[in-house]
């Protein structure tokens, strides 16, 4: 039971990404959701990079579906245990750049906090 609720978490993770990647290659207005301020949407170059982190968004999601099809519960865990680093990273950033709180914590911080959870989850079963 807890692998399946862990494995949802997971998936749900994994969608979240690939969604978030998909909208920032078709909309780099998408791209203030991050939580950065003065997001220069308009500018070429930021389309160019956000692009770059958009294509690694929907890889990172893919793998999650790689693993949640092919992986032993132990190996996603180890895996999500690693990814939750990245919307950690996140948030770090968000707050460095003296970006919104509620960004920093309300969508990194939790995102964080859900992947470390499905990871104890999957590691303990």
């Amino acid at each position: 039971m807890l692998v399946t609720a862990a494995s949802v978490l997971a998936g749900l993770i994994g969608l979240g990404i690939i969604v978030i990647g998909v909208r920032a290659l078709r909309s780099p207005r998408a791209a203030i959701g991050f939580g950065i301020p003065d997001t220069p949407t308009e500018d070429r170059t930021f389309h160019a990079w956000l692009s770059v982190k958009a294509v690694r968004d929907i890889a990172s999601g893919i793998f999650v579906f790689v693993l949640l099809a092919g992986a032993t519960p132990h190996l996603l865990g180890w895996f999500m245990l690693a990814a939750a680093g990245i919307p950690a990273g996140d948030a770090l950033i968000v707050l460095r750049s003296h970006g919104p709180k509620s960004a920093a914590y309300g969508i990194h911080g939790a995102t964080a906090a859900v992947a470390l959870v499905s990871s104890v989850l999957l590691l303990v079963s």
